[in-house]
């Protein structure tokens, strides 16, 4: 299932995704302050790439938390809302409910990505 499930991601859009989020990531390490940005810019790539099969874990300390809240502000409330819209309109249907799942997934990513790793 995971392997169909990513396939199928890819084809519908999970493709220009990543793109996506890959061109950011290099948009923002242009500058040594946006570094650290780019490079959940990343995370979010990868895991918008094959996001079946793998996990997030959350962590991280004080400092994850304080830029988690920049971050939150800046930009991840509107991209967590983009995913959970998405994901909403995959769950009208039965077929599309693991690719909901999946959106809100990146969604709580979206939100909070510093001190978390995927895994998979």
């Amino acid at each position: 299932m995971r392997l169909l499930g990513n396939i199928l991601w890819l084809i519908l859009g999970g493709l220009l995704l990543a793109i996506g989020w890959a061109v950011i990531g290099l948009i923002l390490c242009v500058t040594i302050i946006g570094i650290p940005f780019g490079v959940q810019a990343f995370k979010m790539a990868g895991l918008t790439l094959t996001p079946f099969g793998k996990t997030v874990v959350y962590g991280g300390g004080m400092g994850s938390a304080l830029i988690n809240i920049v971050w939150v502000v800046l930009a991840g409330i509107w991209m967590a809302i983009g995913y959970v819209g998405a994901g909403l309109l995959n769950c009208i249907t039965i077929i599309g409910i693991p690719f909901g799942i999946q959106s809100f997934k990146m969604a709580k990513l979206a939100l909070w990505p510093f001190g978390s790793q995927i895994r998979g």
